[in-house]
């Protein structure tokens, strides 16, 4: 029995020195890429650091520091999943230009990142093209338009309609459809991501049009060709016109 284990012993030993380097990878991504981790903290509404990695949550956008609902996509992930386990499950890209993690949240068995868009804590956001996850994900905005929950919520103003929205040629067209004028200051105009136009001290006569193209959002392009959505808003944050492609 003494030499069984001996022999076995060896054996391992020489399994694990021939196969050194595979086996070394395989702990690597073990310790260095858990698919379970410890939420430390929450950053925002769509990021958090997780057992010490900065992870961005996949499929969703939340809005940023200072725009209206940052607050409150934040608070609903620090009552979701701070100081918990959650489970992580990979895109096909596991790392964004800011080397944070991409991965989609499970608590519980529950997908946080679709749940943040069903309640209208955050838009959907598929910015390197949709993935198997993304039809549970338009159907999760399209529930929370009919509930107008949060950034769904529906403005009560319709003078202000898109006349034109031409993602080739990057130019989009608002137009004051009622016979008086319309004060659009404070409204938005704003893309999938980050891209976010704010008009500042601007009123629209009536029947008057107005084009926004890339350099005013200071951009080369605004809207992508992977897919994207259009979302304007008034000046309290409610959502005037939303289309997607």
């Amino acid at each position: 029995m003494q030499r069984e284990r001996l022999a076995l012993v060896l054996l391992l030993m020489s399994v694990f020195m021939i196969n050194y380097p595979l086996v070394n990878s395989f702990l690597e991504d073990s310790f260095q890429n858990p698919n379970v981790g410890f939420v430390e903290r929450v950053v925002d509404g769509d990021t958090a650091i997780i057992s010490n990695h900065s992870v961005r949550f996949l499929g969703i956008n939340s809005p940023e520091k200072g725009e209206i609902g940052h607050d409150a996509a934040m608070d609903f992930l620090k009552s979701k999943i701070e100081k918990k386990n959650v489970t992580l499950v990979f895109g096909k890209d596991r790392m964004d230009l800011y080397g944070r993690e991409l991965a989609y949240v499970f608590f519980n068995n529950e997908n946080v990142n679709l749940e943040s868009v069903k309640l209208g804590y955050s838009n959907v956001y598929f910015p390197n093209g949709k993935d198997p996850y993304y039809g549970n994900f338009a159907d999760a905005w399209q529930d929370c338009l009919e509930k107008g929950m949060n950034l769904c919520n529906r403005s009560n103003d319709t003078c202000l309609s898109v006349e034109k929205w031409d993602t080739r040629n990057q130019v989009v067209i608002l137009k004051n459809t009622c016979n008086y004028d319309l004060n659009i200051t404070g409204w938005s105009v704003k893309d999938e991501g980050r891209k976010n136009y704010r008009f500042s001290d601007k009123s629209l006569l009536a029947g008057e049009e107005v084009s926004l193209v890339p350099s005013d959002w200071g951009k080369d392009y605004v809207w992508t060709e992977t897919g994207d959505s259009i979302f304007v808003r008034d000046n309290f944050g409610k959502l005037v016109y939303w289309n997607t492609y």
